[in-house]
């Protein structure tokens, strides 16, 4: 039955109960539990039909099921971390820190798909339709064939988007719609839930592309309940370091496409400018390599990105060493530092250690982990890696260097970049390279150590 009665709901995590608590009993957060008005379920009174269930086989249709159509836009970065273009009918979420240029991105998407021939619309509940403009003609975009509008109210957007027949909308942001159907402030979970389902349910049954932008919280995760991101097609995160031009647009989830994807960006005065080439910016080939940096050949989604560790190892003024790492898990670095120091010998635990990924990329790969430790060597021992050498490799904690996966795509984009040799693992395949392989940690320091590398014509 319908519950008409107040229940309690935590901002955190959106669980509900009838009571009011302190602390919330499903993520045990403290002081999150607000008053909201009684739920009812979007046609929970309507007649009931049962469904039909359909086989794999479409009922007996031959040959291969189509692929769903593609909506580009014709901004290839943001194209390939959608899976190739966005889907007609799916929901996509965009979260990301304040300022790093998610609205953005999206008017530059929006703008583009309207002048491919696409039918769009861009809603923003915390701008002016001046506002909006404004910043779309300081990008160069005020002759885009765009729709805007600014609207708070869930059920204006929904009549509106119904009485038009768009192919692609906006919705900057999630957290600013509000429903008439719920007893519950603007931004609270009851109304972050029943806006997205409301959205995503007319996505669905009128085959138009949604985007929603999201909020993210202190701590990185975007705001609201998990549910969104169960109920949309598409998570999408945008990433940047302050003081760093780069944007990372990073793939979640995605039903229609690979999650491991990124999309790279250089932030401007006129906006985004896609980057096609992202390790000849994120790698300084001016002079020779100081003792410290290692280039780590690695993969991000489908394309091979080369970056540069850079360590520093110094004596710690305090009875405490300090550990920074910026770029980089830090759980992984207190791993590889006690491989280092159990299994090759190398004392670290007095000194302070600080480890940076250049260019303001984030990196989770573990086959880094052969590259952080190198760097971290080099450092410590004040001898510098060759300026034509690549590092890739998966440190175990006894110390053996394991084999990583598409080692083809990471020497490929090595040799195009003029890179002559790769240290990694003994079975790895150079192809136009010279291997200095190592099948333990300890073989490879002690080739930092005294020079002992291939000859490179």
């Amino acid at each position: 039955m319908a519950r008409d009665g107040a229940t309690y709901v935590c901002q955190s995590c959106g669980a509900s109960q009838s009571r009011w608590s302190g602390q919330c009993p499903a993520c045990s957060a403290w002081n999150t539990m607000v008053e909201e008005g009684g739920l009812r379920p979007p046609g929970a009174l309507a007649a009931t039909r049962p469904s039909r269930a359909r086989g794999l086989d479409f009922e007996g249709l031959s040959g291969d099921v189509r692929s769903p159509p593609r909506l580009l836009t014709g901004i290839e970065e943001f194209d390939r971390v959608c899976g190739g273009g966005l889907v007609r009918g799916s929901a996509l979420l965009v979260g990301g820190d304040p300022g790093v240029g998610k609205s953005t991105l999206l008017m530059q998407a929006v703008a583009a798909a309207a002048q491919r021939g696409a039918t769009c619309a861009y809603v923003s509940g915390e701008e002016s339709v001046d506002q909006v403009r404004s910043r779309a003609q300081r990008m160069g975009l005020s002759g885009a064939p765009v729709k805007l509008a600014a609207e708070t109210s869930l059920r204006n957007i929904l009549d509106g988007l119904k009485r038009s027949q768009f192919d692609l909308v906006v919705i900057d942001s999630i957290q600013t719609l509000w429903s008439d159907s719920h007893d519950a402030a603007p931004g609270s979970v009851t109304q972050v839930r029943a806006a997205s389902a409301e959205l995503v349910r007319l996505a669905k049954r009128e085959g138009v592309a949604i985007i929603l932008v999201g909020h993210v919280t202190k701590e990185g995760a975007i705001a609201g309940p998990r549910v969104i991101e169960h109920l949309v097609d598409a998570v999408l995160t945008f990433e940047g370091e302050r003081g760093y031009p780069f944007r990372v647009l990073r793939g979640v989830k995605n039903r229609f496409g690979a999650t491991d994807e990124i999309g790279v960006f250089e932030m401007g005065d006129a906006g985004l400018r896609e980057v096609a080439n992202p390790s000849a910016l994120f790698l300084d080939t001016s002079g020779e390599r100081a003792a410290g940096a290692a280039v780590f050949a690695g993969i991000e989604g489908s394309r091979p990105v080369l970056v540069e560790f850079q360590a520093l190892v110094a004596p710690s003024a305090y009875g405490t060493p300090r550990r920074a790492v910026v770029g980089w898990d830090s759980g992984r670095l207190a791993m590889v530092l006690a491989v280092l120091e159990a299994r090759c010998g190398l004392s670290l635990g007095s000194r302070d250690v600080y480890l940076n990924v250049a260019g303001g990329l984030r990196i989770s790969e573990p086959a880094a982990d052969l590259a952080a430790a190198a760097a971290l060597a080099s450092s410590a021992l004040d001898v510098a890696l060759p300026q034509d050498c690549v590092v890739f490799g998966e440190i175990s904690l006894s110390g053996e260097i394991r084999p990583v996966s598409r080692t083809e795509a990471r020497v490929r984009e090595s040799a195009k970049l003029g890179f002559r040799q790769v240290l990694g693992p003994r079975d790895a395949e150079p192809g136009p390279l010279k291997l200095a392989g190592v099948a333990r940690l300890a073989d490879a320091i002690a080739r930092i150590g005294d020079g002992g590398w291939p000859e490179t014509a």
